[in-house]
């Protein structure tokens, strides 16, 4: 089984940057593909960005595509998120997600960490 733990989180100004970190506590990290998700007040959870098993493929959202950045150490079993240029309307619980396909749903994704707050004040 697969656990997955998020950190980085915090209050940031607009503009700001953050790196999140999702370590993974499972047998072979190589077998999954792991994504992010973040999850607003009041509405829907969304896809932010995802990363294939060995870290050759990655998407994003097209709201955070040219700010945020994926990457993942296989020998750390460790995926992060570098979030620059940071807007106010990022502020969301963000999620750490592990799963059989990189993709933007979150059906494939069997796995999820317990969420981490990102506010970004204006």
């Amino acid at each position: 089984q697969v656990q997955l733990t998020e950190s980085g989180g915090g209050l940031v100004q607009a503009g700001g940057s953050l790196r999140l970190s999702c370590a993974a506590s499972v047998g072979t990290f190589t077998r999954y593909a792991m994504g992010w998700f973040r999850q607003a007040p009041g509405k829907e959870r969304e896809f932010v960005s995802t990363i294939s098993q060995y870290g050759g493929n990655t998407f994003y959202a097209d709201s955070v595509k040219g700010r945020f950045t994926i990457s993942r150490d296989n020998n750390e079993n460790t995926v992060y998120l570098q979030m620059n240029s940071l807007k106010p309307e990022d502020t969301a619980v963000y999620y750490c997600a592990a799963g059989r396909l990189a993709t933007m749903s979150t059906v494939p994704y069997d796995y999820w960490g317990q969420g981490t707050q990102i506010t970004v004040s204006s």
